[in-house]
């Protein structure tokens, strides 16, 4: 047999296949549950506080599908194996494992505490890893499946006063590179990494903020049904990577051409943000815990002030261009 036709023979049409999401309780993960629910898939949804996941479960199956919540914290590997064990259970095979779970933190890095640090690495990387450890073997036996790690742009781009997350999606990116390496000769098993730009999720409500100031998500924001709609598209047409928003593009494009411009202008507009932004009391967000609030798909950031956000944005990756090409027009 073919590859080409292997590859078609184990790819099933959306309602007949059993998917994982972890990190489904909000934002990106919820979205996607909810998007993928209208298509009438079996779908295993994670997070940590059971009557959130409830809620969702119930508006999956009033779409079509069929979903059952399954209380996960990630950075456990022994609850992440049981969630793998109960997915399986219910679809009888596990297609697609989605990691989305994670959590931000920001604060001059040592005036965050250590452990906080480390929690936010435990989430968003081992927690990955603990997903893709429980997955693979099902892949391998099945000889098919996709996993999907949800990066962002932070996995390009180092963010000021974000060193625990940014290192966290840094890592995530060369695990998936390095996974995807190791499944070469497995061609049916996808490893696919989706890099989004700033997402209106409520995820600066959950984050850990030890700067004193109210956070606000970055413009140009992407609408959370956006990257829903890319997941599944991703899904039906798995490849290595999707970028979503222009300042994904923008991240990427201004550290291969001028990292250390791109670095000085993230600064500056970090700084300026803080002097103007309203104060706010020091919290741990929900890196630790669940959050009691805003449990659902939007933060409600997407606005026309987006347009000033977004010229700033261009404005780093032009003078980085810029600055690209001065260099090289020297050197010649």
């Amino acid at each position: 047999m073919s590859l080409l036709r292997s590859r078609i023979d184990v790819r099933q049409p959306l309602n007949k296949q059993t998917i994982v999401i972890t990190g489904a309780s909000s934002g990106i993960g919820r979205a996607t549950a909810i998007e993928l629910a209208q298509y009438g898939c079996k779908l295993v949804l994670a997070a940590r506080k059971k009557e959130t996941l409830d809620e969702v479960v119930d508006v999956c199956d009033r779409l079509g599908a069929k979903a059952i919540a399954v209380v996960t914290d990630v950075t456990d590997a022994a609850a992440v194996k049981n969630l793998a064990k109960d997915a399986c259970t219910f679809g009888k095979s596990i297609d697609v494992w989605i990691n989305i779970a994670g959590i931000g933190l920001l604060g001059e890095f040592t005036a965050v505490p250590l452990e906080a640090h480390e929690q936010v690495l435990k989430t968003n990387l081992m927690g990955y890893f603990n997903g893709a450890y429980a997955v693979v073997p099902y892949f391998k036996k099945q000889r098919y499946g996709t996993l999907i790690n949800m990066n962002s742009a932070g996995g390009y781009v180092a963010m000021p006063y974000s060193v625990a997350y940014t290192a966290s999606k840094y890592g995530v990116r060369g695990f998936s590179e390095a996974l995807r390496t190791e499944m070469i000769d497995c061609p049916d098993i996808h490893i696919c990494d989706v890099y989004a730009g700033f997402v209106d999720t409520p995820g600066p409500v959950h984050a850990a903020n030890y700067t004193g100031k109210k956070l606000k998500p970055v413009p140009p924001i992407i609408p959370t049904t956006k990257v829903a709609s890319e997941i599944v598209r991703l899904i039906e047409r798995p490849r290595e990577s999707v970028m979503i928003g222009s300042s994904a593009y923008m991240a990427k494009l201004g550290q291969i051409i001028s990292p250390r411009l791109t670095r000085f202008g993230l600064l500056k507009v970090t700084q300026h943000y803080f002097k103007k932004a309203e104060p706010e009391p020091v919290t741990n967000g929900a890196i630790f815990e669940p959050s009691g609030v805003d449990y659902k798909i939007a933060g409600g950031y997407g606005s026309k002030k987006a347009t000033k956000g977004r010229a700033k944005l261009l404005g780093i990756a032009s003078l980085a261009a810029t600055g690209a090409f001065l260099v090289v027009r020297k050197l010649l």
